[in-house]
């Protein structure tokens, strides 16, 4: 139970991400593409994990220092260093191993994803702007590994999305770890001493203000009301619209952490604004009521 909790299955919903081209690509209702998605979605959650033994092992003696990070077992000491390693390795090539058993091209952005994380848990996590940088380009390696897993190509403009809300949802992490550690937040993550709540409010401004516009952008371009022949996905607009301030409420006004993954589970309006967004944009694409 111990190791379970450490692979962090209640992350696993980021890879959700890894879907996302099964639904634009048209291909939801294909078999072969439903078995290829969920496949690579299985995938990301094992090398995923990987990752995050890797981080847990490298980043021990700093968790000791946070309130809710101690308890995770390799801090506590339930898993040894060597077990946490082990497994790291396991999931990791075992997850690679299958990325190119399922094709060459999605094992190489399963390998590209595992190289940026590593160099992430290593160095990158240390340097400003650059960490938060790094965790959004790895959701945009998700969608387009999804994409490249059932042979459809994705819209650039969905990756633009993809980035900017990663961003965005790093940007408010950092702030709700701040808030969360106060004093103490340079003993756990150095990076935290040069953000400032102040600092961290504009890039979280910025980001949210682009998403929104990005979206609005992608939904009302030519390409995509050719693509999909309707114009109506400007209707799903409100959905971000109101996840991204119902996020942002409750990282200033309920004293949260900003741990997406988290809100998305125990926040029963932002999960059921996802779902209704979800279902909202199968039908307009799929048309099942001849819309």
């Amino acid at each position: 139970m111990a190791f379970l909790l450490s692979l962090r299955p209640n992350q696993w919903t980021k890879n959700l991400v890894v879907l996302a081209g099964l639904l634009f690509g048209e291909r939801l209702f294909d078999e072969s593409a439903q078995f290829a998605a969920i496949t690579a979605f299985a995938i990301f959650c094992a090398v995923s994990s990987s990752m995050y033994l890797l981080n847990d092992l490298l980043d021990r003696k700093e968790d000791r220092q946070h309130p809710t990070k101690s308890k995770r077992p390799i801090a506590a000491g339930i898993i040894s260093p060597t077990a946490a390693g082990i497994g790291a390795l396991t999931l990791g090539t075992g997850g690679l191993s299958a990325a190119f058993l399922l094709s060459n091209s999605f094992g190489f952005s399963v390998l590209t994803f595992l190289a940026l994380l590593s160099a992430y848990s290593y160095t990158l996590k240390r340097i400003m702007i650059l960490d938060v940088f790094t965790i959004a380009i790895g959701f945009v390696l998700r969608a387009s590994s999804g994409a490249i897993a059932i042979g459809v190509p994705i819209s650039n403009w969905l990756l633009v999305c993809t980035l900017l809300l990663a961003l965005f949802l790093g940007f408010t992490k950092r702030r709700g770890e701040i808030e969360l550690l106060g004093d103490k937040a340079a003993f756990h993550r150095k990076t935290l001493v040069e953000y400032t709540p102040q600092l961290l409010d504009q890039f979280i401004v910025v980001t949210a203000a682009a998403t929104i516009v990005s979206y609005a952008f992608y939904t009302g371009a030519p390409g995509t009301v050719e693509k999909f022949e309707t114009g109506l996905l400007t209707a799903t607009l409100p959905f971000p619209i109101y996840g991204i301030f119902r996020y942002l409420y409750l990282v200033h006004r309920r004293d949260n952490s900003g741990n997406p993954s988290e809100m998305l589970l125990k926040d029963y309006p932002i999960l059921a604004c996802v779902v209704l967004w979800v279902v909202t944009t199968m039908f307009i694409i799929y048309r099942p009521l001849g819309l």
